[in-house]
């Protein structure tokens, strides 16, 4: 998947507001070194840097990691693979907020994050869990559907059963893990669930002609509106899963 940097700093960067809320989990210890895996456009990994000795930003897109180069020219970002990882013992805390959704494989992705950690070593993550924007995906698959167009999910929202089992099959010891609702405001009032899947169903939508998308997406809002509209804004039914472990 393609990411708009821009949109998506400007329209969702609530991706990282509400991810600050996973640093007080971060020990206070400045001799640590943290991987900030999937790390967007630099934002969290900027306030991460005051935690810890070095922290290195890693993420999948290219165009997201020139952007956090850009904007915080002090710290170090890589583009990087989350199931390529090479780290061994390298990092005391393995950092990262809403990413793992976008990977299929938790197996192989927490197999490398354990090798990559040092001594007593923790995972600090959040991502979406079961049923994470289930309204809008159902929305949008019945609209696809109508249009002859088999949707397939690009998600990978699990439960806590199953990552807890993963965690435990790679050696992890779980501190918290749970889900919780989070009922997300879209921005822009009423242009903003079509901004957000602009830019999450962006390769699908890349199907279609210009035409053909404007319709879908107001027939997605048509879908939902009953359940996901208060009247002056969207409110996208998000489900995050949190989990902390340590090795």
């Amino acid at each position: 998947m393609k990411w708009n940097s821009k949109l998506y700093d400007s329209k969702h960067d609530f991706v990282s507001e509400y991810g600050k809320g996973l640093l007080e989990f971060i020990p206070n210890d400045k001799n640590q070194k943290i991987l900030d895996l999937g790390c967007g456009t630099g934002t969290l990994t900027n306030e991460i840097a005051s935690y810890c000795q070095y922290v290195l930003g890693v993420d999948g897109s290219k165009e997201m990691i020139e952007q956090a180069k850009i904007t915080y020219p002090e710290l170090e970002f890589e583009v990087g693979n989350a199931l390529k990882m090479s780290y061994e013992s390298q990092w005391d805390i393995v950092f990262s907020n809403a990413v793992f959704h976008w990977i299929f494989d938790h197996n192989l992705l927490l197999a490398n994050i354990k090798s990559s950690l040092r001594g007593s070593g923790q995972l600090i993550c959040e991502f979406g869990g079961h049923g994470n924007i289930g309204t809008i995906e159902t929305g949008f698959k019945n609209v696809l559907n109508s249009m002859g167009y088999d949707y397939i999910s690009k998600f990978n929202f699990s439960t806590t059963e199953k990552f807890e089992a993963l965690l435990e099959k790679n050696g992890f010891t779980i501190d918290e893990l749970f889900i919780y609702e989070r009922p997300t405001i879209l921005k822009d009032g009423e242009k903003g669930l079509s901004n957000w899947a602009k830019q999450f169903f962006a390769s699908d939508l890349a199907n279609f002609n210009k035409a053909e998308q404007e319709k879908i997406l107001l027939e997605l809002e048509k879908q939902v509106k009953n359940m996901l509209w208060d009247g002056s804004n969207w409110v996208a039914d998000y489900k995050r899963l949190r989990a902390i472990a340590h090795i």
